[in-house]
């Protein structure tokens, strides 16, 4: 037997998630919104969509775009984009941690 689980941020609506999380951190490796959507199997109106519910709930940019052309078009994590990467990760971790010994207590 195992135990389960989601997590997510919230304030009366989804904020940010695992997906948000994932995606970013694609962006951050590949430097693009549409190589990190593909990488995930995901459309980029999907992708860029969640990015932008999240930096509207968020009150501030999670990405800064560059639009096409000969130096071609990407995209980077803003520093608020990166920290909340790192504080995520770093929640989960923690979360993970205090759900699997809470886990083994009642289970193991």
């Amino acid at each position: 037997m195992r135990v389960r689980y989601k997590l997510w941020l919230e304030e009366g609506e989804h904020i940010f998630g695992e997906g948000l999380f994932e995606l970013l951190q694609e962006v951050d490796r590949l430097g693009s919104i549409n190589q990190a959507a593909r990488s995930l199997k995901m459309s980029y109106r999907q992708a860029w969509g969640q990015v932008k519910k999240a930096e509207e709930r968020l009150g501030q940019p999670l990405l800064i775009t560059r639009v096409g052309g000969e130096t071609g078009g990407g995209a980077e994590l803003t520093p608020a984009g990166r920290q909340m990467v790192q504080r995520y990760q770093q929640f989960k971790r923690e979360a993970a941690a205090a759900i699997e010994a809470t886990f083994q207590r009642y289970f193991g």
